[in-house]
């Protein structure tokens, strides 16, 4: 049987009302009569109740984290940017991996919100999602990392995609190539076609047609699907093929420069890369990845304090926070020989 705090009184020969004071006003008690107390609570195993604790003060001490791909390191920068501001003010995170499933993510959702968390950070799967707006208006606070939603209902955090989408076509037109491959998908994914619209439109300052870039879509972000993706890179004929790949993340990147280097494909002398994100394994491939840098801890760090802000304080307004990507220029990438 779970040992309570009356039993905690007995053995330490003191009031309930002492060991309450121990337990959440630690100031009120003498330290003597703190330690002896402390000292019953160790040796009969006691373990405090918090959801108690959280219902007589009416305030949760637990935020929450919906990721929406935990296998994608660019998420585990984020959740340790999160993490960490959420450490230093003492408080628990909970955190919830929607495998990029909308029916996953709602219930999730619907589950927090009966357990009554402080506020919810969400990488949401549709950032204009009605989900979002319905538990907010019931009273948990939502922030939403790494998304834009269409309406500032909410606060956000996000990257310019389209400015890194630039960068990155930029980075390979001035190294010589005139005929790139995106790689990417699905087009559901408004970073994906942001990331596309970006490397479009610099094209368009180049003066070049949206001929020039050759369009590979994928069913997911992943590793398996930049090997797939560098297959059919593979198959267009020599005349026709792209010199260079623009991939929306690292991981389709890290597959593509695996199936390259397992074809023969030599990186970047036949095909030159450029990923997105700049997880740490980028700069650690056997060939290391010129890759288009996202602020990731720094993205988990202001959305959990836009968070913290919302769930404190009464005159919060909310923000919609954009940071600048920048090119990090890596071996996958050189100068087109004559």
């Amino acid at each position: 049987m779970a040992v309570g705090v009356k039993d905690i009184a007995v053995a330490a020969g003191v009031s309930l009302g002492t060991v309450s004071n121990v337990l959440n006003h630690p100031d009120r008690v003498s330290a003597r009569t703190r330690a002896r107390v402390e000292q019953v609570m160790s040796d009969l195993g006691f373990v405090p109740n918090e959801s108690a604790r959280q219902l007589r003060a009416g305030r949760s001490r637990t935020l929450a984290y919906v990721v929406l791909d935990a296998s994608n390191p660019f998420f585990t920068d984020v959740s340790r940017g999160v993490e960490e501001t959420v450490a230093e003010k003492d408080l628990s995170l909970f955190m919830c991996n929607s495998d990029n499933r909308v029916d996953r993510e709602n219930a999730y959702l619907t589950r927090l919100e009966e357990q009554r968390v402080a506020g919810v950070l969400v990488t949401p799967v549709d950032p204009d999602s009605q989900t979002l707006d319905l538990i907010s208006g019931r009273g948990t606070p939502i922030v939403i990392v790494d998304r834009i939603r269409s309406r500032e209902t909410h606060c956000s955090v996000a990257v310019d995609d389209v400015l890194g989408g630039r960068l990155a076509m930029e980075h390979l037109l001035d190294l010589g190539h005139q005929r790139v491959a995106f790689i990417g998908g699905p087009s559901s994914i408004g970073q994906v076609r942001d990331r596309h619209q970006g490397s479009l439109d610099a094209l368009e300052d180049a003066g070049l047609s949206e001929d020039h870039l050759t369009r590979i879509d994928t069913a997911s972000l992943s590793i398996g699907e930049g090997r797939l993706a560098a297959e059919r890179l593979l198959g267009i004929s020599s005349k026709r093929r792209p010199t260079a790949a623009f991939c929306a993340n690292d991981l389709l990147a890290l597959g593509l420069l695996q199936q390259c280097v397992a074809s023969g494909v030599r990186v970047p002398d036949d095909l030159a890369i450029v990923g997105y994100d700049d997880i740490e394994y980028a700069g650690a491939a056997a060939v290391p990845l010129t890759s288009v840098r996202q602020p990731r801890m720094r993205l988990g760090r202001t959305a959990a304090e836009l968070l913290l802000d919302e769930v404190d304080n009464p005159d919060h307004a909310h923000q919609q926070i954009t940071f600048t990507p920048e090119l990090v220029a890596r071996a996958s990438t050189a100068t087109r020989s004559a």
